[in-house]
């Protein structure tokens, strides 16, 4: 990232162009993967079954929540902030603990990312691409929660 990551305004450009344009990339071809790898190996062990639905549900949710960030509270926050900025806040919050939970059921339906012996190649690949999207996804969120958000929020009295 070129800019300094406490500027907040370039810190909102940097994850709407690193991370936002990156996960609508990611997870289209991710279900689609999913959906092929559970119609082709339905009935084998380890299939992950209910991941390529899991991650149409997750392309939706996430892109309700990246326009949000889009189009309201990143605007505000270029702007130096608003009144009662913290409640739109409060609500990236939350999704993104929908998230974490989405994260944890991707690992449950794929025994933590472990390919089954003899793994196809498209199996192979849609493993390898929830791994690159997973920490894509964590550090998205953790930029937000722990760098972004914050400076915006009031802090607790000491």
């Amino acid at each position: 990232m070129d800019a300094p990551i406490h500027d907040a305004p370039a810190l909102t450009r940097h994850i709407e162009t690193r991370y936002h344009a990156r996960h609508r990339e990611q997870l289209p071809t991710l279900a689609a993967m999913a959906a092929r790898v559970e119609d082709v190996h339905f009935g084998d062990d380890g299939v992950p079954e209910g991941l390529s639905t899991l991650l149409l549900e997750m392309a939706d949710e996430m892109e309700a929540h990246m326009k949000k960030e889009e189009a309201f509270l990143f605007p505000a926050i270029r702007a130096g902030g608003m009144p009662d900025i913290d409640q739109p806040i409060a609500v990236m919050r939350a999704d993104h603990a929908g998230h974490e939970t989405d994260v944890a059921r991707i690992r449950q339906l794929t025994a933590d990312l472990t390919l089954p012996a003899g793994a196809c190649s498209t199996w192979t690949r849609l493993y390898a691409g929830l791994e690159e999207f997973i920490i894509d996804l964590t550090e998205h969120m953790r930029l937000e929660n722990e760098v972004l958000f914050p400076q915006f929020e009031p802090h607790a009295a000491a």
